[in-house]
């Protein structure tokens, strides 16, 4: 019998979402999922700008474009490559100026309930 991995919280869930489809897609199209995460991975890459620089933009462009599992997605990567708290809520500030109420909606709730299960989920 298989063991179904259950999530801890609603973050975890979206991760795990976000990661299931990402899997079935890549056994769907594997040529395009293959070049498209070439891609993705050059651009995420060391360079000029930080992996954490880069991860607060994408966090930004996901808040500016409603995209909730990029949200996550990109948080947990703010997150991973060093931002601290105080970071990531100027990020979402600056993206909030452009972004407007849309933007700041997902602030206020999502970024912050996502932070607050993603810190839990490494303690």
């Amino acid at each position: 019998m298989e063991h179904q991995y259950e999530p801890r919280n609603s973050t975890e869930a979206a991760l795990r979402d976000y990661k299931m489809g990402l899997g079935m897609f890549t056994q769907r199209m594997p040529d395009l999922a293959e070049h498209y995460n070439a891609f993705t991975e050059a651009c995420f890459k060391e360079g000029a700008l930080s992996q954490r620089d880069k991860q607060l933009i994408a966090l930004g462009i996901s808040l500016y474009s409603q995209d909730e599992y990029c949200i996550i997605y990109h948080l947990k990567g703010c997150l991973d490559h060093g931002a601290t708290e105080e970071q990531i809520l100027e990020a979402v500030g600056v993206t909030a100026a452009f972004g407007g109420g849309a933007a700041m909606s997902q602030a206020v709730t999502l970024v912050q309930e996502a932070l607050q299960e993603l810190n839990q989920m490494t303690q």
